[in-house]
């Protein structure tokens, strides 16, 4: 068996689902699992473990955590001598002609783009799944099981697994899902399954030094209780999981010896007597600690500790909203106070760089929220400068600016690129208008920021987000543009035209509250019209307070979820 990450090894070996994934086949008595990943320049692509091309393997399973790894995938189906297309592999399953499976976070969010690329799609995590899918795919291989026989009993048996094929999906001239019809047997809509508890964190369990993120990584937890309105890790991942400590550190003591960084995945959404726990842990094993971001609400003097003893010189916070009105809008609940004290204890622990994520494009934004923006960063200054120069040393605030893309199961999800109103969406049937307002946003903070010194500002490409967004909301339809664009035939705008699409009607496109989504052929658990009552209470600036899963049932994401 095959398992393929669609990008290079540095970020492959990094990603703890494709490990953790790699680990559970390797695991059973009846599977020999190689990895393939996305080659370098000139190099063949061929297997990790034992030189072997993709035609090789009578299973190929895919990891796919990225909307814009799906070029990729589609193009490493085909320069691997695999038929990227579901629907013109022949009935018999073997090398050559394998039977493709497509999960990761990626599809378990939205999986109609890839879907005439899958056999079927895994949606869910992990754990719960692998072990009933292979046991069923083991005895259908044994039984001689054609390939349609077997997709059909996957469907209808293992929960989690969704069979493109078994679904028919009209659309109307706008792109709108007129209608899903299941075949028989196959599920109206197919629900994910989650991991809810642990006596183990999942943890890195290959290391190398190429990978782009050299340390031992633990998660802490599945999800997030905080709820920002645009991040679909807070919705997809509901009910948010949050590991006992005792699980957390079980996963730190598998650290191999030689490895002394350790990284926190999931910083954002611990509490503080669980951070204490691990930092506690972290200082006994004199080790370092490191992470993505770390919420400015969460950083306790026993943190603060830890990381001036682990010598990071480099700590990510994420205000996300340019202002603390747009910071209400997208439920993020940091107030500028709460930005100002963290970047005063991490200067005082030895922090020389902060860097700060924020979004442009978000619903309701303007020129003043910007300028807002601006006038922080300048106080934020004020605060810091100080602290550092007592220490010696010159603090740099990096700014890191991304434009906002609607995600699938969230309450932006209705929203247009470039943060474009209702009747600018309608009027953008070239996707130009989001473009530009985007660039004008980057424009105007450039000039905000130029006289504070050592403010440096860094920007994503609104035109390279435009794919991102379109690949976001996609349906199927999208197939051959990415196999297109995978192949090296084409570029994403002749690829699109090519195929008689739009970027408009994917990212611009402003989604009516009754429309049905072609990515609720999932189903998440979360009740009909709440995602819409929160993007009103967004464009309302109300907050919603934090899941709590012990009595609260608001979004219906605890109600019926399956789960080990």
């Amino acid at each position: 068996m095959a398992l393929l990450y669609p990008n290079t090894y540095p970020l492959a070996i990094s990603n703890l689902g494709f490990q953790l994934v790699y680990s559970l086949l390797n695991q059973r008595d009846d599977i020999v699992c190689e990895r393939v990943v996305y080659p370098e320049d000139g190099q063949p692509l061929r297997s990790l473990e034992s030189n072997r091309p993709l035609t090789d393997f009578s299973i190929v399973c895919i990891s796919v955590s990225f909307e814009h790894d799906f070029p990729r995938l589609a193009g490493m189906l085909a320069a691997g001598g695999i038929e990227p297309m579901a629907a013109r592999r022949s009935s018999v399953i073997a090398p050559g002609d394998p039977l493709v499976i497509i999960g990761g976070v990626a599809v378990f969010m939205n999986p109609e783009p890839v879907a005439p690329l899958a056999d079927c799609m895994v949606i869910g995590e992990a754990e719960p799944v692998i072990p009933e899918l292979f046991d069923r795919i083991s005895n259908g291989l044994a039984d001689s099981m054609g390939r349609a026989g077997l997709l059909t009993r996957l469907a209808a048996e293992v929960k989690g697994c969704y069979v493109p094929s078994l679904y028919t999906v009209s659309y109307d001239k706008e792109g709108r899902v007129e209608q899903v019809v299941s075949a028989p047997g196959a599920p109206e809509r197919v629900h994910k399954v989650v991991q809810h508890d642990v006596t183990c964190a999942a943890h890195s369990m290959q290391m190398s030094p190429l990978a782009e993120l050299g340390m031992y990584m633990t998660e802490l937890g599945r999800g997030c209780s905080r709820a920002c309105r645009f991040c679909a890790a807070g919705f997809i991942y509901r009910p948010p999981r949050l590991w006992e400590a005792d699980a957390i550190l079980a996963a730190i003591d598998q650290r191999p010896d030689h490895v002394q960084r350790v990284g926190l995945l999931g910083m954002e959404m611990a509490d503080g007597d669980t951070l204490d726990q691990i930092a506690a842990k972290l200082k006994e094993q004199q080790c370092a600690l490191s992470f993505s971001s770390l919420r400015a609400d969460r950083i306790s003097p026993q943190l603060v500790e830890l990381l001036s003893s682990s010598g990071l010189k480099s700590v990510a916070i994420a205000p996300d909203g340019a202002s603390e009105r747009l910071r209400r809008v997208i439920n993020k609940g940091l107030s500028e106070q709460d930005l100002l004290s963290a970047a005063a204890a991490l200067v005082e622990a030895g922090i020389v760089h902060l860097k700060l994520y924020v979004m442009i494009g978000l619903p309701t934004e303007t020129d003043e929220d910007l300028d807002e923006l601006a006038a922080m960063l300048g106080r934020l200054r004020e605060v810091i400068l100080p602290l550092a120069r007592k220490q010696g040393r010159m603090p740099e605030i990096l700014l890191s600016v991304n434009s906002f893309v609607p995600k699938p199961w969230t309450p932006f999800q209705y929203l247009s690129y470039g943060g474009l109103s209702a009747r600018e969406a309608d009027t953008d049937r070239d996707a130009t208008l989001g473009v530009l307002a985007l660039k004008h946003k980057i424009k105007y903070l450039r000039r905000m920021l130029k006289p504070l010194a050592n403010v440096r500002l860094k920007v994503d490409r609104p035109e390279r987000v435009l794919e991102q967004a379109v690949f976001s909301r996609g349906d199927r339809r999208l197939a051959g543009v990415l196999l297109d664009i995978g192949m090296g035939r084409r570029s994403f705008k002749q690829a699109m035209k090519a195929h008689g699409l739009s970027s408009w009607e994917y990212a611009v496109r402003p989604r009516d509250p009754e429309e049905r989504m072609c990515w609720e052929i999932l189903d998440h658990g979360i009740t009909d019209g709440y995602l819409y009552a929160e993007l009103e209470r967004a464009l309302q600036e109300k907050v919603t307070m934090p899941c709590d899963t012990s009595r609260c049932k608001r979004c219906g994401g605890c109600n019926d979820t399956v789960a080990t």
